[in-house]
C-alpha cells in the first residue's frame, strides 16, 4: 500500500459535537466521586472492611477511567472504518483499576497526608495517561498514527498535576459537598487529558477506500462500554447508601449550627482513625 499523501488526515474527536465529551466527563467524574468517598470512608474504617472499601473505589474510579476514554472515543472518527482489540481493550480496564488501587491503596492508608496524597496523585495521574495510550494502541485503522511528543507530555502533566490538587483538595474536605467538587477537578484532569492527548495524534492513511463518511466507532464500542457503565452506576448507587452520607448532613448541620454560635468545629473526611 502507499500512504494516501505526505500529509496527515483531518481526524474529529467531536464527531457528535459535545455530546461525547460531556459524556465521557460525567463518567469521569462519577467514578471519581465514587473512589474519593471509598477512600474517605476506608479512613473511618478497620481491618478487612477497609481493604473492601479500597477495592470498590478502585473499581470505581478504572471503571470511571475506562468508560471515560472509551465514551470519548465513540466520538472520534478518520474517514475510514475504525475497529478495536477486544483483548486489548479489556486490558486497558484491567490497568486502569490496577492503577487506580495503587493510588487509592496509598491515599486510603494511615501514612500522612503530605505523603500519600501527591505521591497518589502522581500514581493515578501517570496511570490515567498509561491506560490512554495503552487503549489507543487497541485501535485498529487502514494507516498509522503518530504522535507529537510535546503535546504528549503535556497531556500527561495535565493528568499529574489537576489529579494532585483534585485528591488533595479531597483530604482536606470538611463536607460531602466539598468531595464532590473534588472528583468534578479529577473528573477534568481525565477528560483534559484524554483530549490533549488525542489532539497530540495525526493520522496518515494508507487508501481512501472508507470513504471521507466513515462512522465512528460507536457501533463497536456500545457493547463494549454497557457492561462498565451499569456496574460503575450500581457500585454508585451502593455507596451513596452508606450511612457515612448521614453522618455528613449531621456533620455539616452542626458546623453550621456550631459556626452561627460562634464555635469553631474541625474535621475532615481523611483524619486519622
Amino acid at each position: 500500500m502507499t500512504m494516501l499523501s505526505a500529509a496527515s488526515v483531518p481526524a474529529n474527536s467531536f464527531t457528535y459535537g459535545l455530546i461525547t465529551p460531556a459524556a465521557a466527563y460525567a463518567m469521569a467524574t462519577l467514578g471519581s466521586a465514587v473512589g474519593l468517598r471509598c477512600a474517605m470512608r476506608a479512613r473511618a474504617a478497620a481491618g478487612g472492611r477497609r481493604g473492601g472499601w479500597l477495592v470498590i473505589g478502585s473499581v470505581a474510579i478504572g471503571f470511571g477511567i475506562f468508560t471515560m476514554h472509551f465514551v470519548a472515543m465513540a466520538g472520534f472518527s478518520v474517514g475510514v472504518p475504525i475497529q478495536y482489540d477486544m483483548v486489548r481493550t479489556l486490558e486497558t480496564l484491567g490497568l486502569a483499576v490496577l492503577v487506580s488501587a495503587a493510588a487509592l491503596f496509598l491515599v486510603g492508608s494511615r501514612l500522612p497526608n503530605w505523603f500519600s496524597v501527591p505521591v497518589g496523585g502522581i500514581i493515578l495521574g501517570l496511570g490515567v495517561a498509561s491506560t490512554h495510550f495503552w487503549g489507543m494502541t487497541g485501535m485498529q485503522i487502514a494507516g498509522v498514527m503518530r504522535y507529537d511528543t510535546r503535546l504528549v507530555a503535556i497531556s500527561a502533566g495535565i493528568a499529574v498535576a489537576v489529579t494532585v490538587i483534585a485528591m488533595w483538595c479531597a483530604a482536606r474536605a470538611k463536607h460531602l459537598s466539598t468531595s464532590v467538587g473534588s472528583a468534578l477537578i479529577m473528573g477534568l484532569a481525565f477528560t483534559g487529558m484524554h483530549y490533549t492527548a488525542m489532539n497530540a495524534m495525526t493520522v496518515h492513511l494508507y487508501s481512501d477506500s472508507g470513504g471521507a463518511g466513515a462512522p465512528s466507532a460507536l457501533g463497536v464500542l456500545t457493547p463494549v462500554l454497557v457492561g462498565p457503565m451499569l456496574l460503575l452506576t450500581l457500585i454508585a448507587l451502593f455507596v451513596s447508601l452508606d450511612p457515612m452520607m448521614e453522618q455528613d448532613g449531621r456533620r455539616k448541620w452542626g458546623t453550621r449550627r456550631g459556626e452561627a454560635a460562634g464555635e469553631k468545629l474541625e474535621w475532615t473526611p481523611f483524619e486519622r482513625g
